[in-house]
């Protein structure tokens, strides 16, 4: 328990927290402070107000009847429920009368306020006396008596403590509650941070699929978890890209690479200098392949890397299309396909000219290579349109197809459904577009030209940029 205490006190959120509290407790101590001097000063302040009103009328019966109407009028206020001090001292500060047995000594020397409340002890109902605390104004008549007005401090002074213990309780459950909650949060972001540590360590043992917990709270945990979480999908995907190259590599670069040694082998024991120079051209050819095969490799490579996104720019997708379909119409018409184009003009994308142009074109001659030994109608369209989805670049054949349930693996490097290799290409065409798309923030679709003819789907292949510019 100790080290879990220590732990949750490391955390910045948990610290952060007792900082607030104490900074909390703090300005609600202030307040209880200055809440109650306040009121204690709003008291005083009413008091002094009710003496001097009573001093007033004191002051002005005896200035319109002398001193029997002014005894009179304190006796009858003296008597009254709650009355204040009403005393009449004689010159050396004796007690005449009043409802007053004794106050303190010295309080009659001086006239106006007493400058501190002073103790005095009033007539009881039983006849006892009971010593009280009061302020008073006391002023001298004109044959030398004192008369003392003043009012009791109890009332105020239990106000005064029943505030300041109001608040004192209200800050002590204030605090209370938010040490428990204080506890409460920080054992939760503890508990979180566990299961993330815990997810964490079997990603650091070579498990890429674990994925860090999300709430659905959505606050900053959650947020730093799917950042992460997306974060570690992509060097999954990378990672198994790689095991999938490597794998690759070593089956589909092995064959040509073996043949390479075996014609440089027979080149090297044939004496006939036409065949050896026949040998080496085929020897150059299978390079020349095996060189393409590392570029698209190397290409792919950088496009995942984002090496290229700074390369960025506003590009003119319709041109790419255009140039593309008539650069490949000659190719086309020379394997029996008619190349048709329906591109809309002026459609403006952010991205890199050469990769989309890449893309375009690897998706033509695979839709040329694939179609013209295919039987049937050989047609090839070229489409570029709006939709509400962004800009959609596409090319259609009308060739054998690719079944939904393989859609997926073809994207793949290497993977081609011509399994005898009688084709010429590396399997890395569509992997390169579905980077390049990825690239753009956009999406690589495939689906079928004419679902309705089993014989011949055809295989239409989209690239879905995302909003554009006009």
């Amino acid at each position: 328990m100790p080290s879990r205490l220590r732990l949750l006190f490391s955390s910045t959120a948990v610290r952060l927290s007792a900082l607030y509290i104490l900074l909390f407790a703090l300005c609600a101590a202030f307040l209880v402070f200055y809440v109650t001097a306040l009121s204690e000063r709003l008291l005083n302040q009413q008091t002094r107000d009710a003496v001097l009103q009573e001093v007033n009328d004191v002051q002005r019966v005896y200035e319109r009847g002398g001193i029997n109407p002014l005894l009179r009028m304190m006796e009858r206020r003296a008597r009254q429920p709650g009355a204040s001090l009403y005393v009449i001292a004689g010159p050396n500060g004796e007690i005449l009368g009043g409802n007053v047995a004794s106050v303190q000594p010295g309080v009659f020397d001086n006239e106006g306020w007493t400058e501190f409340p002073f103790t005095y002890e009033r007539y009881s109902e039983s006849g006892d006396s009971v010593k009280h605390l009061a302020t008073a104004n006391i002023f001298v008549l004109d044959n030398g008596l004192r008369i003392l007005v003043g009012r009791d401090l109890g009332e105020p002074t239990k106000f005064r403590l029943l505030v300041r213990s109001a608040l004192m309780v209200a800050l002590a459950i204030m605090g209370g509650g938010a040490l428990i909650i204080w506890f409460a949060i920080g054992q939760n972001a503890l508990k979180r941070l566990d299961r993330m540590s815990a997810a964490t360590k079997k990603i650091m043992a070579g498990d890429l699929s674990q994925r860090l917990p999300e709430g659905r709270s959505g606050d900053e945990f959650d947020r730093l978890s799917g950042s992460l979480n997306a974060m570690l999908g992509r060097i999954e995907k990378l990672n198994e890209g790689l095991r999938q190259v490597s794998d690759n590599i070593a089956h589909d670069l092995k064959t040509p690479l073996t043949r390479l040694r075996n014609r440089a082998a027979d080149a090297l024991d044939d004496p006939d200098d036409n065949k050896r120079r026949a040998a080496l051209e085929g020897i150059i050819a299978e390079s020349d392949q095996l060189i393409r095969t590392f570029n698209a490799l190397l290409m792919i490579s950088r496009v995942e890397a984002g090496s290229i996104a700074a390369e960025m720019t506003d590009v003119d997708i319709s041109a790419i299309a255009e140039d593309s379909a008539e650069l490949y119409e000659p190719v086309a018409d020379e394997e029996g396909l008619t190349l048709t184009a329906a591109i809309e003009p002026g459609l403006v994308v952010q991205g890199n000219r050469e990769l989309i142009g890449q893309a375009l074109t690897n998706l033509i001659d695979n839709a040329i290579k694939y179609s013209a030994g295919h039987d049937g109608e050989k047609r090839l369209v070229v489409k570029l349109g709006r939709s509400e989805e962004g800009i959609i670049l596409s090319v259609a054949d009308t060739g054998p197809g690719v079944p939904a349930e393989k859609r997926a693996e073809v994207i793949k490097r290497f993977v081609r459904l011509d399994e005898s290799r009688s084709k010429p290409g590396t399997g890395l065409g569509l992997s390169l577009v579905e980077a390049v798309m990825e690239l753009h923030s956009g999406e690589l679709r495939l689906s079928d030209t004419d679902p309705g003819n089993p014989a011949s789907p055809g295989l239409t292949v989209s690239m879905v940029f995302p909003a554009s510019k006009p």
